[in-house]
């Protein structure tokens, strides 16, 4: 079992709709979505389908306890996290994957991303050496020391909120053109962010479901 705390939109906000729907999984329920008609979407969703419409605040990883140790302090830690607010998203190409993207990052959002990362971490059951190598190559020397000393290159300071919307190598112009008609005039407000949420994969290879959502600090 592998767990991950991402920050998903509310069941009931269109953007969880869209976002699922685009995908073709609601994460939480587990139902299979219709997805727009859009050609090769299935295929092209390959990868996000099975994480879930998400974005990530610390990455999937097994645990070195019990679920339930875990659970009760990510409760505990969320209790402590104040609100951020998430600015407009617009659609993008994100080292070749299309994504939902904020202009630019809000100081609350990093802070928030990277009190989940460091204060979690004491969980987190470090990855073998040879997997850890695979998910060195091509970084850069501070990506590498987040990888060696919080088990993943894309934190801190390397953290970019990120909302995956197709496979790496997908995010063609037709197809960013398409998701910008699927999600409209949605992408246009800001978002609060007043949760979190755990992801869990329950087995090597099955898909992330969504097993509890977290209220932060009121």
């Amino acid at each position: 079992m592998r767990v991950a705390v991402y920050w998903a939109p509310p069941a009931k906000d269109p953007l969880w709709a869209l976002g699922s729907s685009w995908l073709g999984r609601d994460a939480e329920t587990g139902r299979a979505m219709s997805q727009p008609d859009v050609p090769g979407l299935a295929a092209l969703t390959e990868s996000p389908r099975r994480y879930g419409f998400h974005a990530t605040l610390k990455a999937p990883m097994r645990l070195t306890g019990s679920y339930e140790a875990f659970l009760e302090d990510a409760r505990a830690l969320a209790r402590t996290l104040k609100p951020a607010c998430l600015p407009p998203l617009a659609i993008h190409s994100l080292d070749g994957f299309a994504a939902l993207c904020p202009p630019e990052e809000a100081p609350e959002l990093v802070a928030l991303a990277a009190a989940v990362v460091t204060e979690l971490d004491h969980h987190r059951l470090p990855e073998a050496a040879e997997k850890q190598a695979s998910r060195a190559l091509g970084r850069t020397s501070a990506q590498l020391a987040h990888l060696t000393r919080w088990g993943y290159p894309f934190v801190l300071d390397e953290w970019r909120f990120h909302m995956t919307l197709s496979n790496t190598g997908a995010a063609t112009a037709s197809l960013l053109a398409a998701a910008a008609r699927h999600f409209g005039t949605v992408l246009e407000r800001e978002q609060h962010i007043g949760e979190i949420a755990i992801f869990v994969e329950p087995e090597p290879g099955a898909a992330f479901h969504l097993a509890e959502r977290l209220a932060l600090a009121s």
